[in-house]
């Protein structure tokens, strides 16, 4: 069987997995780029353009062109069998949005291997940054729709109008740009821009990232009219087909010979990064939980049977392998515990290491950056203790607990019976934070291999696109947990009363 290869596009990088999906044994090292080492003239350090405004978050889709480019020269450099893979998928950052003019066929269409990506797919950039997920700035068009739709938004697409979403984030461009709005002829989401630029043609949506988009009617499976005629003029014409995640978007483009791979390789339509991290964890089927702990932290899982969250938080968006899945979205996730890593001067073994569970209970709202769940728009990390009177150690556990307590306290609305978790990106790694979530949760707490989990995803869904190899064929040869760490049962009263006094915490600042 021929190699998949998956390419996941996150907020701080690019990553590639490389698999054969009839061998798991046949291992290849991933290859990555990251934005801020690997490309700094583009100044984005952590994947986005500052601003001094922490609502708005941006990135430069020329940065991701670029490193689209330098990873498939490294997977060359580093003697990968590029001419063995038969299929392609991948995976970008949920919410992102991509505006382009009437050039961009032409410019997919006419790509000279002689050049780069960037510099012939830029100028048709009908708007040149694209706000990503950790923007939110548009409170005033959130309040707009939900003014306008009211619950039925939630019932229909998922979610209440939230503010990375990219509906929100079209209305709010077509508001204050409207000649550049009206000179834009397609709406990309990261995803389906990467699978285009790979395919040589506009590319479809799947239904697993259309979902984030407050546009995608979730019981037609099609783009709702009323909702996008309301968001934007014209919008329904300006959007791409939304298709299953199973559809074969395309051929590979002859400019990618250039680095071994054949053209007219077979690209499957690519999914958000949380769709495609359920898949690559091997919980596609319900009965486990997902927590992907990277720059933001999600906590997500397969449902059975449709139902949104009441309180607006949670979203529903489509689960690649059939069905939906439900997802909490916690921003401060990896950038908090970094920030606060830091500030206490800890190195990173210091800072994972497995220290006694202390007699004190002590909480913080780690809001380094505006949060979405819950929605906090103006930045403030808050304690219920003197930071300044406690050592790094027990700093970094109270940022640990809260996070954790946060995700229970706000997942609670799946009414999932939980007794496995899987956890997955680079801050699973920890034993602290996975010792944690094992004790707030009451749940054993599995590793899988790769941490890049969004990466495998997106090889294992072309897999499956492509050759048709079933999902849990799949996940048997690929998602086997590596390590399982039980939970202490004599942790549950703490994390029962701490969940109490998080609640209250949490309510006493909003």
């Amino acid at each position: 069987m021929a190699l998949s290869l998956g390419i996941d596009v996150s907020t701080q990088g690019i990553k590639a997995e490389l698999i054969d999906p009839a061998d798991s044994s046949r291992r290849f090292p991933g290859v990555s780029v990251n934005f801020g080492a690997d490309l700094p003239h583009y100044g984005a350090p952590e994947g986005f353009r500052p601003d001094p405004d922490p609502l708005i978050r941006q990135a430069d889709p020329g940065m991701w062109l670029e490193a689209l480019d330098l990873l498939f020269a490294r997977m060359q450099g580093a003697g990968l069998p590029l001419a063995e893979v038969g299929m392609i998928s991948g995976s970008g950052q949920q919410h992102g949005s991509v505006y382009l003019s009437g050039r961009f066929a032409a410019s997919l269409a006419s790509l000279d291997p002689a050049g780069t990506l960037a510099e012939q797919i830029v100028p048709a950039l009908s708007r040149r940054y694209a706000p990503i997920w950790m923007d939110r700035s548009t409170s005033r068009e959130c309040r707009e729709l939900d003014d306008r739709f009211g619950d039925r938004l939630r019932l229909s697409t998922g979610s209440p109008a939230i503010e990375r979403f990219t509906g929100p984030q079209i209305r709010k461009f077509a508001r204050e740009n409207p000649g550049a709005y009206h000179g834009t002829a397609v709406v990309h989401l990261v995803s389906s821009f990467c699978c285009s630029v790979l395919c040589g043609v506009s590319a479809p949506i799947d239904y697993g990232d259309g979902a984030g988009m407050n546009l995608l009617n979730l019981e037609t499976l099609a783009w709702d009219s009323e909702i996008a005629a309301f968001t934007a003029p014209g919008l329904l014409g300006k959007l791409p087909e939304v298709v299953p995640s199973n559809t074969v978007a395309g051929g590979l483009s002859p400019y990618f010979e250039k680095y071994g791979l054949k053209a007219g390789t077979p690209v499957a339509v690519w999914s958000g990064d949380n769709p495609n991290s359920l898949v690559g964890t091997g919980a596609a089927e319900p009965g486990t939980a997902v927590v992907s702990l990277g720059t933001s932290d999600t906590f997500f899982a397969s449902m059975r049977d449709f139902r949104t969250d009441p309180e607006g938080y949670g979203n529903v968006f489509g689960n690649p392998a059939g069905g939906f899945m439900s997802l909490i979205c916690f921003t401060n996730g990896s950038l908090a515990r970094e920030a606060v890593r830091k500030a206490c001067g800890l190195s990173y073994e210091e800072f994972d290491r497995v220290t006694p569970v202390p007699a004190e209970e002590r909480l913080m709202l780690p809001y380094f950056s505006p949060e979405s769940t819950p929605l906090v728009l103006k930045p403030g990390v808050k304690y219920d203790f003197d930071p300044s009177q406690a050592d790094g150690p027990a700093r970094v556990r109270a940022l640990l607990e809260s996070q954790t307590l946060s995700m229970r306290l706000h997942s609670a609305w799946q009414g999932l019976t939980l007794r496995r978790i899987r956890v997955t990106g680079g801050a699973s790694r920890s034993p602290l934070l996975r010792r944690i979530i094992a004790d707030v949760f009451q749940a054993e707490v599995e590793t899988v291999a790769v941490s890049n989990s969004a990466g495998l995803g997106a090889a294992l869904r072309a897999a499956n696109a492509v050759d048709g190899v079933a999902f849990p064929e799949l996940f048997r040869r690929f998602c086997r947990p590596v390590e399982t760490l039980p939970a202490d049962p004599s942790a549950a009263p703490r994390y029962d009363r701490m969940l109490a006094k998080y609640r209250k915490f949490e309510r006493s600042v909003k």
